[in-house]
């Protein structure tokens, strides 16, 4: 299964008598079926809402069946051949939204409702692992992350996707002391009917990172420098980086 971002693909559509004529993929999106709807929780902006936020969505799923044809060898050596096949090309459209409606390909028959939310069901998974992904990017500058010392990177790409692994209901839950100590850090106030969001994790991770990118930077200036000068010792009070963090 994947997303398409081609609608100008050429295939062949299903000509409403039984055989198939050449068209492009926006074209077997006009003969989409309607074959069911799916309730999910996501982080979207709905229409008259200011802001995006984690709520339920109502999913819309339309899906027909295409032909493709294609070389067996592509991206393999040696010789191949012509192979035609039947796939399903699938539109999942989130009512009441701005979002562009996913469409997928994929080789499992999507013909019937139960079929349809299966498909649904396993690109939410996928969707949900490419958020946790983005979040840990997003959190991680690569220039900052460039000075800290091995260690230092693991410990925070761990701690991202601990973050990332209780935003997106992963199993992780506010009890980890890990997920308590960074929203501790993005300034939260425990309060029961209030968990921290991305926003807090995120500046959690933030202020961490910042953390151990200047002891990185003071450390490697100690190392080769010596001393810091008399402002910046004064400043400091004394303090010298450590030698492992």
């Amino acid at each position: 299964m994947c997303r398409l971002a081609h609608p100008e693909r050429l295939v062949e559509v299903q000509d409403g008598q039984g055989g198939w004529q050449a068209g492009t993929l926006a074209q077997a999106r006009q003969r989409m079926v309607l074959l069911a709807h799916a309730q999910t929780l996501l982080e979207v902006q709905k229409h008259g809402q200011p802001r995006a936020k984690r709520q339920s969505v109502t999913a819309e799923i339309r899906a027909c069946p295409i032909r493709l044809t294609y070389a067996s060898n592509v991206r393999r050596t040696g010789e191949g051949e012509l192979l035609t096949r039947i796939v399903w090309l699938v539109e999942i459209h989130l009512l009441d939204t701005k979002l562009a409606p996913w469409v997928l390909l994929t080789d499992w028959e999507v013909a019937t409702a139960a079929q349809a939310l299966r498909i649904f069901q396993m690109y939410r998974q996928r969707w949900g692992v490419e958020d946790c992904f983005k979040f840990t990017k997003d959190c991680l500058g690569w220039e900052e992350v460039q000075l800290l010392d091995l260690a230092g990177i693991r410990m925070l790409v761990a701690l991202a996707w601990v973050a990332a692994g209780f935003l997106y209901q992963l199993g992780v839950t506010l009890q980890w002391e890990s997920v308590y100590v960074l929203a501790r850090l993005g300034g939260w106030e425990p309060r029961p009917d209030r968990p921290p969001g991305k926003l807090t994790l995120s500046r959690g991770l933030r202020r961490l990172l910042d953390m151990l990118t200047t002891n990185a930077v003071l450390q490697r200036y100690y190392r080769e420098q010596g001393p810091f000068p008399p402002d910046l010792a004064a400043f400091l009070h004394g303090w010298r980086p450590e030698t492992e963090l």
